[in-house]
């Protein structure tokens, strides 16, 4: 069994003062939805063995902020600034995760960025709860994250639709679930 979590990048600022897209930076929004989404992930086991990061300003300051915010119940897993997530399309991506090597992780996210996580997610989820496919259909957002249970012993076996979707939860989600 392997476990993928998907996790996009928090909200960021419209543009950087460099004016380079790669070094757009989370905003107070941002911050605040990762720190929730870090929350969540702390109280929700099992947790990634290794994580891989878009080297982009806003998914690292992400993970950063996610990680810091669930030290206490999980272990620091190791990461990876993977150049190759930047813009990458889904075969992309599926290929990355193809690729992952020793040690070889049972979980693994990535932290990046739309359109590829989002059709991503789509491609992989062959199955899975009807709501949860429903809402994700609309759109991965900001801070969100997707989790994908694949019946496989490695993952290079992993392959589109054929991947079950056990769960998809976003800062919007958790605040709707909470009454807030």
């Amino acid at each position: 069994m392997r476990r993928l979590m998907l996790l996009r990048h928090a909200k960021t600022e419209h543009q950087a003062p460099s004016g380079r897209d790669q070094d757009r930076r989370l905003d107070n929004r941002g911050r605040q939805d990762a720190a929730e989404i870090g929350g969540w992930i702390g109280r929700h086991p099992p947790f990634p063995d290794r994580v891989l990061v878009s080297p982009a300003v806003r998914a690292h300051q992400t993970w950063q902020i996610v990680c810091d915010t669930m030290k206490d119940a999980a272990p620091r897993p190791p990461i990876e600034l993977m150049p190759e997530l930047y813009g990458a399309e889904p075969a992309e991506l599926l290929q990355i995760i193809r690729e992952v090597s020793a040690p070889d992780p049972q979980r693994l996210m990535l932290v990046g960025h739309n359109p590829g996580m989002h059709e991503l997610a789509l491609a992989l989820a062959g199955s899975g709860d009807s709501a949860l496919r429903n809402a994700l259909a609309d759109n991965l957002p900001t801070s969100g994250l997707a989790v994908i249970d694949f019946k496989v012993n490695s993952w290079t076996e992993i392959a589109f639709r054929h991947g079950r979707l056990v769960l998809f939860v976003s800062p919007k989600l958790l605040k709707q679930a909470s009454g807030e």
